[in-house]
């Protein structure tokens, strides 16, 4: 602390009654004997030299005779009762509560420079000189630090033209008396040098002023801040503390509670939500169980009363308690409009069974609201292909080869041949997912696959892409609202997904979640039976299947091919790979296309599949399934069956290709003719699929908040992260009690200058950069990384693909503002630093989108396995490229700033800088700072549009690369 003015220095010498010694010991202190709280004392105030009779700051050490009241009135410079240098006190109290207290870490308030008292008397530096010098007129000004001259930093002009400087305490300092500067006691100077603020060292040596005081203009005396203010180290004028915080008298920082009470208000409202909700869960799981086995007893008596009123003429073939239809050789449609499908005679059997008398409710229901979808007379599509072929690139040998046939609308079709046969290249090549290199094909006749029939034709793959967070409906329901005619009403969307629920018995499990593989819910044949049904749901014309029996038991595949058939009855064309099925149900499709080595065994109606095979040679054993018979012998295994002769696979194929010859030969290849009205119809029941991409968008967001919601264990450990290390950080910068930047003095102040300390804010920026890295990276990455095959599955349905994703995006925003917001308000309120909580808050912010938009991007080219790990180390790339170490001064040396800048730590770095260092500006050169980092000042608004453009960047490049990856099959 400095003099408090030097025309009262030797007030307490010159009165007449000399209350004790007073003289500047060998170790620098201002030493004074006098009599305090009735005890004879000696007290140390380094720098103070004025009225030191009359305060009670400093240290103080009891004289050695306590019984020497005679000390009091020796001399100023007597030495002869020294003090007790053991212990030392400070006082504590005022008036009659004052008390000595022995000095402590907890007790001591005092200053750097108030020493032990040693009383051994420096004559050269002693009162009695100092009462020369003030009585003298000559300009002399002395340091404490005896046989050092003082510099003269100020000049009488300069002090009569600027005074002190903004932020000094500059007491005794006059243009008589201008500011001087001394050299330092080597404890000082070590002081100095790790960046403490310590006295000064000479009557004239302006001081900064300390925290939690503020000096006003021309720094004549050093006042405490007031109430609702803060003052730091430095301060000219008490700032304002925020809303919120509480600053009592002498506060140096401001730590607003309002954050933190809000975030913990939050934090309760959330808690009471989940307990009420599983509260509310609890009390009705008892009423679900009830209804579920009322549902159950009442399926069950429906089931016995409808058995006895089955048509016998098409009683089912039953497989356990599932039956299924019985085999019709008879019935091939010529008509496959809506009308005709309730007209048909067919069964489809659920749990509880069909009336074949008449159709059944359900089904009437379901296909007039088919008929509501098209505008054209029929539902299904025919497709034509002759001499197809395909070969990918880079392959010598083609998949597919001179395939040639028809599929008519509103049939039942199998696909058939051994592994590696080209049966699922031939389908995404029908589909139009690959684009075919050789051949002609035709949907109703117009030539060339179209893109535009995506919307009309389903897709079910072989693994079931479902998302496992939502339930049966919610997922069927999705489809419907997505790829509907756009004019439908969400409560004709809600009939119509009804309707699908009961034709595919799901509705005991509609609001049951799905489940994966790992952790399943509902059975695997249901399961399957949602991911027709997400098709189905879409009223689609033709519906392509991939092995939709495979793994599942006997009784779950006569299930769902018992629902395909009734589907193809509907009038929708249906075309399904199948392996190895059982004689129900290869009789119960309509026709069959055999494939070997990519090219044509047979291709025609199944039930005279046999005969072609008689034909060749072949011999089908009695008894036998006659499926298994056929894949034997387009496997390689004919040999099994004939007896002599070429039973090799080439020949087969070869002999199909001279009956198709000899079949073009009478007639050229099919191609039917369609009205212009017909194709008018259809290509306006195209153009109506589908909701507009602001509805998807809605419905995509709506869907991700779903999800979110239900894994919300995750969200709850991402805040729990997020907490945590906020925790961490802020205990980490507790230390540096809110003043985390020192630079060199404004001129000309700068010998005055502690150590500088200019990487402390850029190195709290770059743990901040580290830790929203670590806590949003995984987090980032699940978004997208585990619904790649779900959005594959959507878009090459017809669904939005810019929709799907800025509804995902648009999900995280709550997501990265809670984690934030439990961060940042932790961090902020243990660090306190000069930059504002909302400040921080917002660049903290964009720097978590950032981070979310690089672990998208990490998530497009990486496994789900992977990706967690990879985004992690590349969010702590991210983070460190941020001009701490190396700094972005030495990076520029390089000719790589333009690296550096790419990178979102830099611009969170440059902000922070900008924020906890431009208030100093009127007390330390912080130009120079900047110029010895490589940030720049004043573009706090600059640094967070960087932050955003770059989070946007990552996002638009992930959104590239989720279109571009498995591009073929989402056409």
């Amino acid at each position: 602390m400095a003099a408090e003015g030097s025309n009262e220095f030797f007030s307490g010498v010159t009165d007449t009654q000399p209350k004790g010694p007073l003289f500047a010991d060998e170790r620098g202190c201002r030493c004074a004997l006098q009599e305090a709280l009735n005890r004879e004392s000696w007290r140390c105030i380094a720098n103070t030299t004025s009225n030191i009779y009359s305060g009670q700051k400093g240290k103080w050490f009891f004289a050695v005779n306590q019984a020497n009241p005679a000390s009091l009135r020796e001399s100023t410079d007597s030495d002869s009762n020294p003090p007790d240098v053991g212990t030392a006190y400070v006082i504590r109290g005022e008036g009659q509560n004052a008390e000595f207290v022995n000095i402590s870490s907890t007790t001591d308030t005092t200053d750097f420079g108030d020493m032990s008292c040693s009383g051994k008397n420096d004559t050269g530096a002693s009162s009695a000189l100092y009462k020369y010098v003030a009585a003298s007129t000559e300009l002399l000004s002395q340091c404490w630090q005896p046989g050092t001259t003082p510099l003269i930093i100020q000049n009488a002009s300069q002090w009569n033209a600027t005074g002190c400087n903004l932020g000094f305490l500059c007491q005794n300092n006059t243009a008589k008396n201008p500011p001087t500067y001394c050299p330092p006691f080597p404890q000082i100077q070590v002081a100095r040098l790790t960046g403490q603020t310590t006295p000064p060292m000479g009557p004239y040596e302006p001081v900064v002023c300390m925290k939690g005081n503020y000096c006003p203009r021309g720094g004549t005396q050093q006042i405490e801040c007031p109430s609702g203010h803060f003052c730091s180290i430095g301060t000219y004028q008490p700032a304002k503390c925020s809303f919120g915080a509480l600053c009592p008298p002498g506060s140096y920082r401001d730590r607003s509670f309002l954050p933190v009470i809000l975030l913990i208000a939050l934090d309760l409202l959330l808690i009471s939500a989940i307990l009420i909700s599983k509260m509310y869960w609890n009390g009705n799981r008892g009423s679900l169980r009830i209804g579920s086995s009322r549902t159950k007893r009442m399926r069950k008596a429906l089931t016995f009363s409808r058995l006895g009123a089955q048509n016998k003429q098409y009683l089912p073939i039953h497989d356990g308690s599932i039956p299924l239809e019985s085999r019709i050789t008879g019935v091939r449609r010529a008509n496959t409009s809506s009308l005709a499908a309730i007209d048909n005679d067919f069964t489809f059997d659920e749990r509880n069974a069909v009336d074949d008398k008449r159709p059944d409710f359900n089904i009437q229901q379901f296909v007039q609201s088919l008929s509501r979808c098209t505008t054209a007379a029929s539902i299904g599509l025919s497709f034509e292909f002759d001499n197809l072929s395909y070969q990918p690139k880079g392959s010598n040998q083609p998949i597919l080869s001179q395939v040639t046939g028809e599929i008519t609308n509103g049939s039942f079709w199998g696909i058939m041949g051994a592994s590696g046969a080209g049966k699922s290249t031939f389908v995404n090549v029908l589909m139009g997912k690959h684009s075919h290199t050789g051949g002609i094909t035709k949907i109703n006749g117009s030539a060339g696959v179209s893109f535009k029939y995506k919307k009309v034709i389903g897709y079910v793959p072989q693994d079931d892409v479902v998302l496992p967070e939502l339930t049966v409906r919610e997922n069927i329901l999705h489809s419907a609202r997505i790829r509907l005619p756009s004019d439908w009403s969400d409560k004709d969307a809600q009939n119509h997904v009804e309707l699908v629920l009961k034709c595919l018995q799901l509705s005991h499990v509609q609001n049951s979640r799905v489940g994966n593989t790992a952790t399943p819910i509902i059975s695997g044949g249901e399961r399957k039976r949602v991911s027709i049904g997400m098709e189905l749901a879409a009223a689609p014309m033709a519906l392509f299947l991939d092995e939709p029996t495979s793994g599942l038991d006997a009784t779950s595949a006569s299930s769902i091919m018992s629902i395909l058939k009734a589907v193809s009855h509907l009038g929708i064309t249906v075309v399904t790979i199948i392996h190895q099925p059982r004689q129900e149900i290869f009789e119960a499709l309509d026709s069959v296309l055999l494939l070997g080595a990519g090219r044509v065994i047979y291709s025609g109606k199944e039930a005279e599949a046999q005969a072609c095979f008689e034909e060749c040679g072949f011999n089908f054993p009695e008894g036998r399934n006659l499926a298994d018979t056929i894949m034997d012998i387009i496997a390689g295994q004919g040999h099994l069956y004939k007896k002599s002769g070429d039973t090799d696979v080439s020949h087969l194929i070869e002999q199909w290709s001279y009956r198709q010859d000899a079949l073009k030969a009478a007639k050229d290849f099919p191609s039917p003719n369609l009205s212009d009205m017909e194709v008018v119809a259809l290509n306006k029941t195209i153009q109506m699929r589908g909701a507009p991409w602001y509805r998807q968008t809605y419905f995509c967001l709506g869907r991700a908040f779903l999800q979110q919601y239900r894994l919300r264990s995750s969200f709850y450990a991402e805040i729990g992260v997020a907490t945590l290390a906020g925790l961490l950080l802020g205990l980490a910068e507790t230390s540096q009690d809110g003043i985390n930047f020192r630079g060199i003095f404004q001129h000309p102040y700068e010998l005055l200058s502690s150590s500088a300390d200019y990487s402390s804010v850029p190195e709290m920026s770059l743990l901040i950069g580290l830790a929203c890295g670590i806590i949003a990276s995984t987090p980032g990455v699940k978004i997208f990384g585990e619904e790649k095959q779900i959005y594959a599955r959507e878009a090459s349905s017809g669904h939005n693909r810019f929709a799907y994703y800025i509804g995902k995006v648009l999900s995280t925003l709550p997501r990265m503002i809670l984690s934030n917001l439990h961060f940042t308000t932790v961090f902020m309120y243990l660090s306190t630093p000069r930059m504002s909580w909302g400040a921080a808050f917002i660049a903290n912010l964009l720097y978590f989108y950032c981070v979310y938009g690089l672990s998208s991007c990490v998530s497009m080219v990486t496994t789900r396995e992977d990706g967690p790990l990879i985004a992690t180390m590349t969010s702590l790339v991210v983070g460190i490229i941020s001009g701490v170490r190396p700094s972005l001064h030495t990076v520029g040396g390089w000719h790589m700033t333009w690296l550096w800048r790419a990178s979102p730590g830099t611009w969170l770095s440059e902000a922070y800088f900008t924020e906890n260092v431009t208030p100093y500006r009127y007390l330390y050169q912080i130009d120079q700072a900047a110029a010895g980092t490589g940030y720049k000042l004043g573009q706090y608004s600059l640094d967070l549009a960087m932050l955003f453009v770059l989070g946007t960047m990552y996002r638009v490049i992930a959104f590239g690369a989720l279109r571009l990856f498995n591009r073929t099959s989402r056409r």
